[in-house]
């Protein structure tokens, strides 16, 4: 039985001999991996190859870059090389933009970064972000974002419905981290949901850590993740998306 690619498992492990060996051990039950900055020095550009062109997995490279135009521009082209399949920016329009230009023709999908599933308003705040809402930062970020030609967004499964009712969010990625399985702990994340409620609001993908890398059995933990997504996922197609959307079976 083919893996659900709804589930990104990100391995947060520190190097590619421990990211290898629990691939290993999930084995069948996921297909698509995050690589994230705390792998970098440890060897996570060699994984992401590994893992994409030697097994048959999808990679999710998470740097969250930012930096001035060229500099992403120059970073995204050199990274498209890869052939992976996800990369983040920062949600900025200037970096999205350059970001979009870097990738060129590849199938890369650039996805771009709202507000940070860690962050509440209080450490908006402290950030010296202006205030407001924190639903409707994350919502005004991912319009600006898509507009500026990201392929989709990263942002918490409670800003998801909101974010898929936007017109610019037709046809466009939402992925959303701060997933935890019914029942495990929150961590350090803040903005959660349950896999079934994020994918429900409008999530094409989830990603899950600690709740699977930390288990005793890898491969269970992902089953019983993807157990709690919905059977059915947002049909597209239709001309009628907004909160309303009509849904296919999977």
């Amino acid at each position: 039985m083919p893996a659900d690619d709804r589930l990104i498992v990100a391995l947060d492990v520190p190097n590619v001999v421990q990211g290898l060996d629990l691939v290993s051990r999930i084995g069948e039950a996921a297909g698509f991996y995050k690589i994230g900055l705390g792998m970098l020095t440890g060897g996570g550009l060699a994984l992401a190859n590994e893992l994409k062109h030697e097994q048959g997995k999808r990679v999710f490279l998470d740097m969250k870059l930012f930096d001035i135009g060229a500099t992403i521009e120059a970073a995204v082209r050199g990274l498209a090389q890869y052939d992976l399949d996800f990369l983040t920016v920062h949600g900025d329009p200037q970096v999205v933009s350059a970001a979009a230009t870097g990738k060129g023709g590849t199938g890369l999908k650039i996805l771009a970064v709202t507000i940070l599933t860690s962050l509440d308003r209080a450490d908006l705040d402290a950030n010296l972000i202006r205030p407001g809402d924190i639903h409707e930062i994350t919502l005004e970020r991912a319009a600006r974002a898509l507009a500026a030609g990201a392929d989709g967004v990263i942002a918490s499964p409670q800003e998801a419905a909101m974010i898929r009712a936007l017109p610019e969010a037709r046809g466009k990625l939402i992925v959303t981290p701060g997933v935890r399985p019914a029942g495990a702990a929150s961590g350090d994340q803040k903005r959660i949901a349950t896999p079934h409620q994020a994918i429900s609001d409008g999530a094409d993908h989830i990603v899950v850590g600690r709740p699977i890398w930390q288990a005793p059995d890898p491969a269970a933990a992902a089953r019983v993740v993807i157990a709690e997504l919905p059977a059915q996922v947002w049909d597209f197609s239709s001309e009628n998306l907004g909160l309303s959307q009509s849904r296919i079976p999977k």
